[in-house]
């Protein structure tokens, strides 16, 4: 009990404790998710600093916290404690360090794909939308002309910066994302989708992605939150015409499973 009481002591058992706490205890809170090391070292690393001031709050506590650090590294008895540290301290940082940049081979946790496939029905601005079968509605209603002019102005607006002048995926925000985004400007991309794919993945964006999108996960914005149902189909409709591909239809779809 008597070692329990020296500050050097307490300053250890408070330190592990409270790596232990942020390591095993907070996940096991309800709603919690495993903290990730780099923050539970951040964490550590200021109960530490607090702890430091703790102990060196007053001279005295101050010079009991030191004695033993002092003894360690002075005294001649110590000399097999110091030859011992001085062998297992870099022994363990490379173990610890070898452990993390070691190549692991593990299987996935749950299947992935870059394109998912889509819901069959989905709420779009508080109303239900089913996406199987669905075709652009513009294409039958309206001026097509007067249709790509509104996408057209929407996508240079909202989504240029991102994706490009020129569809290509090289806006001047871009290479800030990882993954980069999409470009529309060649073939094997949105003409492999259909249209109502590419309208749902513009009105949900990123965090409509169901969980086999990871870890592909987008950035882009829930554009449903800014945008009319007409203006999503719009500037899906732009993305076609400007690339000069053709959406997938959903008769090919079923040719595709004959």
């Amino acid at each position: 009990m008597k070692h329990l009481k020296h500050p050097f002591t307490q300053a250890v058992l408070l330190i592990v404790g409270s790596w232990a706490f942020f390591k095993f205890v907070i996940p096991l809170f309800p709603g919690s998710a495993p903290v990730p090391q780099s923050v539970v070292l951040q964490f550590t690393l200021i109960a530490a600093v607090g702890v430091l001031v703790y102990v060196s709050e007053n001279e005295e506590r101050w010079t009991q916290f030191k004695a033993p650090i002092t003894a360690t590294l002075v005294d001649a008895n110590k000399k097999w404690l110091r030859g011992g540290l001085l062998t297992v301290i870099p022994l363990f940082i490379g173990f610890v360090v070898f452990q993390a940049a070691r190549p692991t081979v593990g299987s996935t946790a749950q299947l992935r794909s870059i394109h998912p496939a889509p819901p069959g029905q989905i709420t779009f601005q508080g109303r239900s939308l089913a996406l199987e079968g669905l075709e652009n509605p513009l294409r039958s209603r309206g001026s097509l002309e007067e249709h790509y002019e509104t996408g057209k102005a929407i996508y240079y607006q909202n989504c240029m910066p991102c994706h490009g002048d020129l569809l290509d995926g090289q806006g001047h925000f871009g290479h800030g994302f990882n993954p980069t985004p999409l470009a529309f400007d060649r073939a094997g991309t949105i003409d492999n989708l259909q249209e109502s794919f590419v309208f749902w993945r513009i009105a949900k964006g990123g965090p409509g992605l169901p969980r086999e999108g990871t870890p592909w996960n987008s950035a882009m914005p829930v554009w449903e939150d800014f945008l009319t149902e007409d203006e999503i189909w719009a500037v899906t409709m732009f993305l076609y015409e400007q690339s000069g591909l053709e959406p997938r239809t959903w008769g090919e779809e079923g040719e595709e499973h004959d």
